[in-house]
């Protein structure tokens, strides 16, 4: 689920803060910068590990700051495919099952991806598993709030830097389309199509 991944970047810390520790001001400064960041291809950044190497700091003409690189290893959340994890049912719709993990809540069980037979319940807005018993099909609800076990099968990654408008007469239309479908610059899907995978409380009786 989590990975440590080796980064360089130039570090500027201001003035006022050359009282402090060096590795201090780095640490709190990359912190800052990277810290519940989705780096694109790499993952959602958690925290600073340690700093691997730091080079030489300058001071260039015009800003008092100092300017070091830094060799560092961070702490990503990036699940492999076909992990396994657990996490709580967000929210339901037609497009699948919405799951949280406390601190990543783009995840999506598509409805292909969910137990056969199942079923949107448009009134209580939750899908559905028609599960075949000897006595006929028995509903088993993905209600909200629900612990839900899933594998990772696919992951997207989206880059969301800002983009300059391509011509002045687009830049309006554009602006609203922006507003009306942000997309979410990380998202993982799961399946839960497989014995052991769904609600926790569907496999705790034997």
């Amino acid at each position: 689920m989590f990975v440590l991944v080796e980064m360089t970047d130039t570090v500027r810390i201001p003035p006022w803060q050359f009282e402090r520790k060096l590795n201090e001001s780095i640490a709190e400064e990359l912190n800052k910068k990277l810290a519940n960041k989705v780096v694109y291809n790499v993952g959602l950044c958690i925290c600073l590990y340690d700093i691997t190497k730091l080079e030489d700091s300058y001071i260039f003409p015009g800003d008092g700051a100092s300017h070091t690189k830094v060799h560092f290893r961070y702490v990503v959340f990036h699940p492999f495919l076909d992990e396994i994890l657990i996490g709580q049912i967000k929210s339901c719709s037609q497009d699948g099952v919405h799951v949280s993990i406390g601190f990543f809540d783009d995840i999506v069980i598509p409805p292909e991806s969910l137990q056969q037979p199942a079923k949107f319940d448009e009134a209580e807005q939750v899908w559905v598993w028609e599960y075949e018993t000897e006595e006929g099909a028995h509903d088993l609800y993905m209600d909200i709030g629900e612990e839900i076990r899933f594998r990772v099968v696919d992951e997207t990654f989206v880059d969301t830097s800002p983009t300059g408008p391509s011509s002045a007469e687009a830049s309006t239309s554009t602006a609203t389309e922006e507003v009306q479908k942000k997309e979410a610059p990380y998202t993982l899907v799961g399946s839960i199509s497989e014995p052991g995978l769904g609600l926790l409380s569907w496999w705790t009786n034997s």
